[in-house]
């Protein structure tokens, strides 16, 4: 039986289609449909239920050598406040999965895990701790809203202090106020847009997003669902955990290997992550150029030769054409490099394009697409 976060009465409220996920009821779409909460996002503000997600305290006078064996990425040089990326791996270098680190204090850090993973993640940092350092599942008591969007903090300066936002990207403030709601706000997110991720506890999280909802209004702020939180995190190019990495896939194929330091002493799975010039594969993108939508999980050739696999795939409502991540031979990883994909009996032709396809701030291809949408 799938589990409801504190905000399943609000999307019935407002008319969400809830499906399962991560064990989850939650909304794939609202009234307005996924495209125009997809234009919404990329052009004005779009309000997300992240709930779902895992929330994991690390501290102890040893909680940041746990860390540094447990992750990645490097943790020395954190500032108070700072939100750190890193993947997780296993013993041979696979991926367990990927997150975010806070650091609240000395010795306290905060672990955003994906939600899928999030008892897999606590049972493997328990498993792995050692010394003075105590993992702890907050879960079930937090919430988390992510604003994302152009207009996202004209929306939250409404509710909130000047000093209670973060002011710069994958920085935090901790035990603030917004709406008059306790919180902490971050400024991350999962778009390819600016925003930021309110974390309150569960019975706030109602008022919370009523707040943002009656606070966006001139900015034009619905609500969004799974839907184009997925279709747009794949426009910018963002890997998801069971697509783009997983047990077999190692994060330096899968292009994070800004978050993996080789240079640190020791972490979990160290020995079997490769440099980059030892990569025998890696993701790419890939521009549909022929008629078709690519998905995920479809073998990619090249004169009938099998290269790889595609790991995402769908249509991009703001760019206007279908798009796919794939881990390709590194052989076929050169930018204009033609492709075809087998989808139900046909030959899709794509081309390897750099990624991300999206960056902030693309203009809107049309005079046509933004009446379309709705566009100021």
């Amino acid at each position: 039986m799938e589990l409801h976060t504190p905000l399943y009465e609000t999307h019935l409220k407002y008319h969400g289609k809830m499906v399962p996920f991560a064990g989850y009821l939650l909304p794939i779409q609202y009234e307005q449909g996924v495209i125009k909460e997809h234009m919404a996002v990329r052009t004005r503000a779009g309000l997300f239920d992240v709930s779902h997600m895992g929330e994991i305290l690390c501290k102890g006078e040893d909680a940041l050598a746990n860390l540094q064996y447990l992750l990645t990425n490097d943790f020395t040089n954190m500032a108070e406040g700072q939100a750190r990326y890193s993947p997780m791996c296993n013993e041979r270098g696979g991926t367990v999965d990927d997150l975010i680190v806070y650091k609240q204090k000395e010795n306290q850090y905060l672990i955003v895990v994906n939600a899928a993973n999030k008892d897999k993640d606590f049972k493997w940092m328990r498993k792995h701790a050692f010394g003075k350092a105590e993992f702890t599942d907050i879960s079930e008591m937090t919430a988390q809203i992510a604003l994302q969007g152009p207009k996202a903090k004209e929306i939250l300066q409404k509710l909130a202090a000047a000093d209670s936002i973060p002011g710069k990207y994958y920085h935090a403030r901790f035990d603030v106020k917004a709406a008059g709601i306790p919180c902490m706000i971050s400024q991350t997110g999962y778009t390819g847009e600016d925003g930021y991720e309110i974390y309150m506890d569960g019975k706030d999280a109602p008022a919370m997003w009523e707040a943002l909802m009656e606070a966006g209004k001139e900015e034009g702020l619905i609500p969004c669902g799974l839907g184009a939180r997925d279709t747009l995190r794949l426009e910018a190019a963002m890997p998801l955990y069971g697509h783009e990495m997983d047990d077999t896939v190692n994060p330096v194929e899968t292009g994070l290997g800004f978050a993996v330091k080789l240079q640190k002493e020791d972490f979990i799975g160290k020995a079997y992550l490769p440099g980059k010039e030892l990569l025998t594969r890696k993701r790419v993108g890939l521009k549909v150029t022929g008629r078709g939508i690519i998905r995920e999980q479809e073998e990619v050739f090249v004169n009938h030769q099998k290269i790889g696999f595609t790991t995402s795939g769908t249509h991009c409502p703001y760019l206007g054409y279908p798009a796919a991540m794939a881990i390709l031979d590194t052989a076929y990883t050169e930018i204009g490099t033609k492709v075809t994909v087998p989808v139900r009996g046909r030959q899709v032709e794509a081309e390897v394009v750099g990624l991300p396809f999206y960056k902030k701030g693309l203009s809107i291809r049309s005079g046509n697409e933004k009446e379309k949408y709705g566009i100021k």
